[in-house]
């Protein structure tokens, strides 16, 4: 980073200056950088990986077992690696077993006492195989295990569970103590963004930069430098290679002595906090913390779940529907230096943050007497969808009118192409002659998709819209039976699906036939792919393409159960004798999945207080939860508001059936009640609100922000207010008289309720 250039693009509303780190008198020249003989960005992520395997694993809760596999890497993995380490030219090409791997690079990840281990066992540091791919693991793990086989005959390879207990010498409790401080070592790198390229890119260059400031630190008593979430997880990476850490830091000194470690026992002090930060930026002018890279890595991780609420996958399984555009998220800070210039705008000036495009209602003012600062201060903090994008601040000064309208003198432009363009996504733009402006953002990473079913137009067996303009279109011919009607939207408004349930078979004609009722095994829900072709305002077609569908069985009405067969090979059964439980079974999928009532998981919300208003919104809620070898006690993929048809799904969950199970169960509970619970008699679309005035999802705010609004915050903790139409925003209740042509109201009441 050294010598790097923070610049601007130009722009309209006036020039920005350019800054270079160069300018400030710590800077570091280009010939003191370190020089690092590891490829730290792959070595991070392998232990990203490494350390994540080992979240879920029984060796963090079973003391007996870890005891075992502590002796195991002390007794023979250890006095193994070095005598053949002392009798190669390299470092060999091994891998012990899993759990011995564990306590391994435990032991490392403390390099000075892994180093005083070292030196005075067997005189030598014992470093490990640089191995950054899964088929040179295999062969490692593989070649490890015959050797072993030969050494050891008596000790399996692989560690049997549950094992004896074993003694607690000196080195097993040390060792113990250092084992267990790392059990919740994942939890810090647990953000979905943390294992992107470019993300570990900008880590590995402010880790660099963090040396320097360390070795600066050299010979200051009492002070340690306290690292950010990204610099811990480069620093550990590094320390996982003693061998190459020793040599990449062998002209620092001891480092170790003069950073605050993870896990440290005597935690780092607030002054310290305050040293560091100081530090950094007289050195390099910028801000130590970042978007995504945070000092309290835990407590900022805490509260950015409440957003980043899911794991980063490889497989997006939608990917087959070519209506669904994935959904990215992004963290972003706005930091601010200096001050406004009283003298050139008055005391009425005041900033606005906007972003660029979508949420045109976000409008986020500061007083200009609240923003005087000599050292960066980090003034707004959101999360963006990449769709809008950028962020706009606006210099404004208010006018003496009643109106209190005001007038715009400025305009500083942050858009997202810029930023993730930068080195370490952060840009600098100047706000006035005395202020500027720095902006940070994460990477943007896929989010779960979000959904919402809304009532549409009655269509028949061919997927037209009831209407006269159809059937003029038809020269008249009747249009047959008779199918209710919802349009999917996604988070940005978009039509993406058309969902239809089918209540009644026969012809309309005027003033002669109507529609009758269908048999309920024929009250198929099918999904169809794309969005509607309008041919007249807002009538037209439904898409051809159907790529879901939800069978009712025939069933004994006095066994108070229903039983829905889903076309994704899932079976779908409701019971509701002795309260309503779900069960949800494909007999194809390796995958348990299980439908839990509420928000569950992520999704759960904490209650003020036990009310029948605060149960009856957790009733409307079903979680689906999977469970896999990564996650034995299940992870939640989809969260259903089956009483307002919304959905939020992960990209490895199918929106199909997501879709059908959200309607089946709303089908299901309102034949249970008698009653229209989830609106699905509604057969006319409602007024929306303006796409990209309120865009759901596309800009949300911590809940620690004050003022919150409910449509800048998720929309499961508030989804009616979020998912209100424009006609209720305004006050209006929906129309609910209905064309004659669509059949009478028994028909559908009859179809929906029994």
């Amino acid at each position: 980073m050294a010598g790097e250039n923070i610049t601007a693009p130009p722009s309209s509303s006036g020039s920005y200056r350019t800054r270079s780190r160069s300018e400030s008198s710590g800077s570091i020249s280009g010939g003191d950088r370190i020089r690092l003989s590891l490829d730290l960005v792959t070595a991070s992520r392998r232990h990203l990986s490494f350390i994540r395997s080992f979240a879920a694993s029984s060796l963090h809760h079973h003391p007996p077992t870890l005891r075992r596999s502590i002796r195991r890497y002390e007794e023979l993995w250890m006095p193994l690696i070095a005598e053949l380490t002392s009798a190669a030219a390299e470092i060999p090409m091994l891998l012990p077993p899993h759990d011995v791997q564990w306590v391994w690079h435990c032991h490392r990840l403390n390099h000075a006492t892994y180093r005083e281990y070292c030196a005075s066992r067997f005189g030598n540091l014992i470093d490990r195989p640089a191995i950054f791919d899964d088929e040179n693991e295999d062969y490692a793990a593989d070649r490890c295990r015959e050797i072993w086989a030969v050494k050891y005959p008596s000790e399996p390879f692989d560690l049997e569970i549950p094992a004896p207990e074993d003694g607690d010498g000196e080195g097993i409790v040390e060792l113990f103590e250092i084992v267990a401080k790392y059990r919740s070592l994942h939890s810090n790198f647990a953000d979905p963004f943390v294992s992107e390229t470019v993300y570990l890119v900008a880590a590995k260059r402010r880790y660099l930069d963090f040396l320097h400031l360390a070795k600066r630190f050299e010979g200051r008593r009492g002070v340690r430098l306290v690292p950010t979430s990204d610099i811990l997880l480069m620093w550990l990476a590094h320390q996982s290679f003693p061998g190459r850490y020793a040599r990449d830091t062998e002209g620092l000194g001891e480092v170790e002595k003069r950073v605050v470690g993870f896990g440290d026992p005597a935690a780092a002090k607030e002054e310290e906090v305050e040293e560091t930060s100081r530090a950094w930026e007289e050195a390099y002018d910028e801000p130590y913390e970042r978007s995504g890279a945070e000092i309290d890595a835990v407590a900022k991780l805490a509260a950015r779940r409440e957003v980043f609420n899911w794991e980063a996958v490889e497989v997006d399984v939608n990917r087959r529907y070519k209506v669904l555009q994935p959904r990215l998220l992004m963290e972003v800070y706005v930091f601010l230096k200096g001050e406004l210039e009283g003298k050139r705008y008055g005391n009425k000036t005041f900033l606005r943050l906007r972003t660029l495009r979508s949420h045109r209602s976000l409008k986020i003012d500061e007083e200009a007497y609240n923003l005087s600062s000599k050292h960066w201060r980090k003034r707004w903090h959101l999360y963006c969808e990449f769709g809008t994008r950028g962020i706009v601040i606006e210099l404004r000064r208010r006018g003496n009118g009643c109106l209190r309208s005001s007038k715009l003198l400025k305009t500083v432009v942050f858009s997202w192409i810029d930023l993730l363009r930068a080195t370490t996504f952060t840009l600098t733009r100047e706000v006035d002659m005395q202020m500027r402006a720095m902006t940070s953002v994460t990477p943007p990473i896929q989010a779960p998709y979000l959904l919402k079913c809304v009532p549409d137009r009655v269509t028949d067996d061919s997927g037209a819209m009831i209407s006269d303009v159809i059937l003029r279109m038809k020269g008249y011919h009747p249009q047959e039976g008779r199918w209710l009607s919802r349009t999917v939207l996604d988070h940005a408004r978009k039509e993406c699906f058309v969902v239809r349930i089918r209540v009644g078979r026969g012809i309309w004609r005027r003033g002669a036939e109507t529609p009758t009722a269908v048999k309920l095994e024929d009250r198929i829900t099918e999904v169809r792919e794309g969005s509607w072709s309008y041919i007249a305002s807002s009538v037209g077609f439904a898409p051809e393409k159907v790529v879901g569908t939800a069978t009712p069985k025939k069933e004994n009405l006095q066994e108070k159960k229903t039983t829905w067969c889903l076309s994704t090979g899932e079976l779908l059964t409701i019971r509701w004798e002795d309260g309503l439980s779900i069960h949800l079974e494909n007999e194809d999928s390796t995958q348990k999945a299980i439908l839990l009532g509420g928000r569950r998981l992520q999704y759960q919300v904490k209650k003020a207080n036990s009310s029948n208003k605060q149960d009856e919104v957790e009733d409307q809620y079903f979680t689906l939860v999977r469970t896999t070898a990564e996650h034995p006690d299940g992870k939640a993929t989809a969260l259903l508001n089956w009483k307002l048809l919304a959905v939020e799904f992960s990209p490895e969950e199918d929106a199909v059936l997501v879709l059908l199970l959200c309607m089946s169960i709303a089908r299901t509970i309102s034949e249970i009640r008698r009653e229209d619970a989830a609106g699905l008699l509604a057969r006319r679309r409602f007024r929306e609100v303006q796409t990209g005035k309120r865009d759901l999802g596309s800009v949300m705010l911590p809940s620690s922000s004050s003022s919150l609004s409910p449509h800048l915050q998720p929309w499961y903790l508030d989804a009616a207010e979020v998912l209100a139409s424009a006609e209720r925003n305004d006050g209006r209740e929906p129309i609910t008289k209905y064309s004659p042509a669509d059949g009478k109201e028994l028909l559908y009441r009859q179809a929906i309720i029994q």
